[in-house]
């Protein structure tokens, strides 16, 4: 009889480069091709900044006890949470953050008519600027639109909590 079907593999060395032709030959080319790579596009700190923004969750989960009581936002964090999607960036006419001649003729309006503004909405900025009535309150609104008209060169007291309640 033939042996046409016979073992490729006769010896135990030929076993052992084998084995380490399938896994390790493999391992050496991704390695290469990720050298490669890396070596085309900059820097790896540039890469690893980049990829870790683009895994960032699309949404973050808040929960809060609500018999806890209501901890008020800075403007700052009311605008990093609500108002920077837009006016980080100006987009859709919003005027953008610390830009001094978006917003000169609007701080000339004063404090209350750049309130009502934003918790009735304005042109593309949908009212409270998206957010929910339980999630930011009119002072905590108050105190981001003083913190954006600041930032850009107004000179606005920050609201006080008996202000706003009288509305």
């Amino acid at each position: 009889m033939s042996e046409e079907h016979g073992s490729l593999i006769k010896t135990p060395k030929q076993l052992i480069v084998t084995v380490f032709a399938v896994f390790f030959i493999p391992l050496i080319i991704i390695l290469l091709l990720i050298i490669y790579d890396t070596s085309h596009t900059g820097s790896s700190a540039l890469n690893l900044a980049t990829s870790n923004a683009l895994i960032q969750p699309i949404a973050k989960l808040d929960f809060k006890d609500s018999s806890a009581p209501k901890v008020l936002k800075t403007g700052e964090e009311v605008y990093k949470s609500v108002c920077s999607a837009c006016h980080a960036a100006g987009v859709a006419g919003a005027p953008a953050f610390a830009n001094n001649g978006a917003w000169s003729a609007r701080v000339g309006k004063g404090y209350e008519a750049l309130l009502s503004s934003v918790v009735k909405g304005k042109g593309a900025m949908p009212a409270r600027g998206g957010a929910a009535p339980d999630e930011v309150n009119e002072l905590e609104l108050g105190r981001s639109v003083v913190y954006l008209v600041n930032a850009s060169g107004g000179k606005l007291a920050e609201p006080k909590e008996a202000t706003v309640e009288k509305k």
